[in-house]
């Protein structure tokens, strides 16, 4: 956690991100310590060293007071094109494993109205629904891969036994509500 950027404006700050070659995502989020100012936010930036050493800078989305982190894929983003910043020709550090992570803050319209670059966002929902779904697989194989028939069994009074049909009972419910409303268990 880097929670001390280098101000490099009255309006911005940058973090430095090094050996970002070998990084997939990066978190941004709010301390809670203090927020922004009333009717602003900040817009993340992605800056990395092109082939030739110039900063490329990559707008990945924002953060705000009422949403304040976000998480973001850099690992697909570090041959792409550059797109506008607020960060004037400001270098990188000479070191070319040294990337950064820029925020400007800026009024919360300006935000609305930014397009960040593609696929840097990365959809909670679909990570969430991936990682639960590869979850249940594993529970449900771990749990099976001790089923015993009724013949197989040792009494033995300090054991509990569920069925394995209960198991897969749940698996399949489970399955089922996820697939309709990948956040059932929010309600």
């Amino acid at each position: 956690v880097q929670a001390a950027p280098q101000q490099v404006a009255e309006d911005k700050f940058v973090f430095d991100l090094p050996d970002y070659e070998n990084i997939n995502h990066v978190v941004v989020f709010m301390l809670g310590t203090i927020p922004f100012p009333e009717g602003m936010g900040g817009s993340v930036y992605f800056c990395y060293p092109d082939q030739s050493g110039m900063a490329v800078w990559q707008l990945l989305g924002f953060v705000t007071n009422e949403k304040p982190s976000a998480i973001f894929k850099i690992s697909g983003l570090k041959s792409g094109k550059g797109s506008q910043h607020p960060f004037g020709a400001m270098n990188l550090p000479q070191t070319p494993t040294v990337a950064q992570i820029g925020i400007s803050v800026e009024l919360l319209e300006n935000l609305a109205q930014q397009t960040p670059v593609a696929n840097a966002a990365v959809s909670s929902v679909d990570s969430f629904t991936e990682f639960t779904q590869k979850m249940l697989d594993n529970f449900y194989n771990f749990a099976s891969s001790f089923a015993v028939t009724q013949a197989q069994m040792t009494p033995n009074p300090s054991e509990a036994f569920i069925p394995a049909n209960v198991v897969l009972k749940w698996y399949e419910n489970f399955q089922r509500r996820l697939t309709q409303n990948p956040l059932f268990w929010k309600t």
